[in-house]
């Protein structure tokens, strides 16, 4: 371990973005006050992202797949899931995603403040991820209810609050998949979670365990993360009203997709994943030992001025090849597609609708701060 390097450093209460760009221009490895390993620079992140045999996904004691597995496990279960989330697998649910936008569109007040996160994030993350799993509308207000207990939970670090919030969404899980059992329609083809429930992994079906997981990856990490999502495009937009009128005037879907990872790299909120080292690894001129908890943190990464230059400066083409918004390598995010369709007709629906959309009052705004990236709270004005 090198001996300037900062160790035992404390995210509590800051705002991550503002905090890692402090520190990466001199530090490159930081040690937390958890004894996690966070990697902060662009290349540090990718060489851990893509050294699958010594940087494991395994990081849990609780199962999550795919993602929480390695080798040749994960690769089975990744070819077996990627299908419900490819391009094609989710054109079908366009028309729906692009029905619930409008509908939650058209009912938000005009030249009011209103919540970009709470009262339009959240609500339509629940509703497209319900349409696209055939759950329910009833269970909309649960959805919303265990997002902010989740949000808490999370920033509290109260690990038994977190497993029992854990606990209610398996629960929730559970309570949709009970319909379903021994039950076969020709309506399935158009219910994912049935499909998925009828899914087989080299050859054997998934058990209740993993049918869960699965869908607590789809759903449980998803509902937060689109929100958080909206709220710092939707204050991109407000604050570049040349963007936002360009976007509104109509633009192809591929140069649309790309705006939005580019808003994202510039303010990630998919903060970090985490990684365990299978033997001594020396990175950044950091000895870690075997067993090493390891951060891989995008958001500084996606801002490192040594590959993007000015952070903030918006570049999409240029800086494509290098936005780690989704993650590298074999484990990269598998709901990249389905996050980046429902974040596009979400905000088209909103534009098409409005003549503008604007920051509201200061104090109605609130950064997001550790361990959760973008915003809080985000009052806009739609006119």
């Amino acid at each position: 371990m090198t001996d300037h390097m900062p160790d035992d450093l404390s995210a509590i209460d800051r705002d991550l973005r503002a905090y890692t760009d402090e520190l990466r221009p001199r530090h490159g490895v930081v040690r937390n006050i958890q004894g996690e390993w966070v990697l902060l620079r662009h290349d540090l992140v990718v060489q851990a992202a893509q050294d699958h045999d010594r940087f494991s996904n395994a990081v849990s004691s609780h199962l999550q797949v795919p993602n929480g597995i390695d080798a040749a496990e994960h690769t089975a279960y990744r070819e077996a899931l990627d299908d419900f989330l490819s391009p094609a697998a989710l054109a079908p649910f366009v028309k729906a995603f692009r029905q619930v936008a409008s509908d939650l569109v058209a009912s938000l007040p005009r030249n009011v403040p209103v919540d970009a996160v709470s009262e339009f994030g959240v609500r339509f993350a629940v509703r497209a991820q319900s349409a696209w799993l055939s759950w329910p509308t009833e269970l909309e207000d649960r959805l919303v209810d265990w997002v902010a207990q989740n949000h808490a939970a999370t920033r509290s670090g109260d690990r038994s609050r977190m497993r029992q919030v854990a606990q209610a969404f398996d629960d929730l899980v559970r309570s949709v998949m009970l319909p379903r059992r021994g039950v076969e329609s020709k309506h399935d083809l158009n219910d994912v979670t049935a499909r998925l429930m009828r899914t087989e992994v080299n050859g054997r079906p998934l058990s209740d365990a993993e049918i869960v997981s699965i869908l607590r990856n789809w759903t449980g990490g998803d509902l937060g993360s689109i929100a958080q999502c909206i709220g710092v495009l939707l204050h991109c937009l407000a604050t570049r009203p040349f963007l936002q009128d360009h976007l509104r005037n109509g633009v192809p879907a591929a140069e649309f997709d790309a705006i939005i990872d580019e808003i994202l790299r510039v303010d990630d909120p998919f903060i970090s994943n985490r990684r365990v080292t299978t033997c001594p690894v020396t990175i950044g001129g950091v000895d870690l030992p075997q067993g090493a908890r390891v951060k891989l943190n995008w958001t500084s990464a996606n801002r490192d001025e040594a590959v993007f230059g000015d952070p903030d400066a918006m570049e999409p083409d240029r800086n494509a090849e290098h936005n780690l918004v989704y993650g590298i390598g074999k484990h990269v995010c598998p709901g990249r597609h389905l996050a980046t369709l429902e974040m596009r007709i979400a905000l088209q629906e909103l534009l098409a609708a409005t003549l503008s959309v604007a920051l509201g009052p200061q104090h109605l705004a609130q950064r997001a701060v550790s361990p959760v990236g973008g915003w809080a709270k985000l009052a806009i004005v739609l006119t």
